[in-house]
C-alpha cells in the first residue's frame, strides 16, 4: 500500500510518469522504499529546499504507522 502511495504521488509530480519506479528493500532500521525517476525530474520530486521530499516522507510515515511498520524513503539518482 505504501509503495503504491509513493508511486502515485511521484507520478503526479513528474513530466515522465513512465520512468517512475518504486522498489522495496530492507535497510538497517527497517523497510526502505527506493524511488527512482528520470534524471530531469529529480528536482521536481525533491522540491525547493527538500520540501516535497519531506512532505512525501511525512505522508509515508503517517500511512505506515497504522500498520505498525516504519518505512523510510530514499530518492535515488
Amino acid at each position: 500500500m505504501e509503495k503504491d502511495l509513493i508511486e502515485y504521488i511521484a507520478k503526479s509530480l513528474v513530466d515522465d510518469p513512465a520512468s517512475v519506479s518504486v522498489t522495496e528493500a530492507e535497510g538497517e532500521k527497517g523497510p526502505v522504499l527506493q524511488l527512482k525517476v528520470a534524471e530531469n525530474d529529480i528536482g521536481k520530486v525533491i522540491g525547493k529546499y527538500g520540501r516535497i521530499a519531506k512532505a512525501m516522507r511525512t505522508v509515508l510515515s503517517a500511512s505506515s504507522s497504522r500498520d505498525g511498520k516504519r518505512y523510510s524513503l530514499d530518492i535515488l539518482d
